[in-house]
This record gives structure tokens, C-alpha cells and sequence, in this order.
């Protein structure tokens, strides 16, 4: 799994947390509500794994291809 994408859509998810080795104190993710539908519909075993791009933590990108 490469923590650094999205495991809805496959794109970047730019989150500061996935490419640091220590916890960082900001990061966009830290201010973006996420819808549970979007959560949900991730299969478990991605669920709290690695972090959702910007774009589908606001439900406005593409499901993940099946």
C-alpha cells in the first residue's frame, strides 16, 4: 500500500503526515471534514490506513475504479 495515495481515487493525497516518519502538526487534512458515505464505502482494510486526497475527502472525485 503506498501511503502516499489516495486509496479512493489512486491520486497523491499531499497529506504532510504520509511522508513524514514522525507526526507533523499541520496538514490539510487536519481541517476537512469528511463525509462518513466516502469512509464507508472504502473497504475496511483501507480504512485508517493512509489518507484521502483532497478531493474525495470532500466526495467531489472519482470512486475508486473496482
Amino acid at each position: 500500500m503506498n501511503v502516499e495515495r489516495c486509496p479512493r481515487c489512486g491520486q497523491p493525497n499531499r497529506c504532510a503526515q504520509a511522508t513524514q516518519e514522525q507526526a507533523v502538526q499541520d496538514c490539510w487534512c487536519f481541517h476537512t471534514p469528511i463525509e462518513a458515505k466516502v469512509l464507508e464505502e472504502l473497504p475496511a482494510e483501507l480504512r485508517d490506513k493512509t489518507c484521502l486526497c483532497p478531493n474525495c475527502a470532500k466526495a467531489l472525485g472519482e470512486p475508486k475504479p473496482e
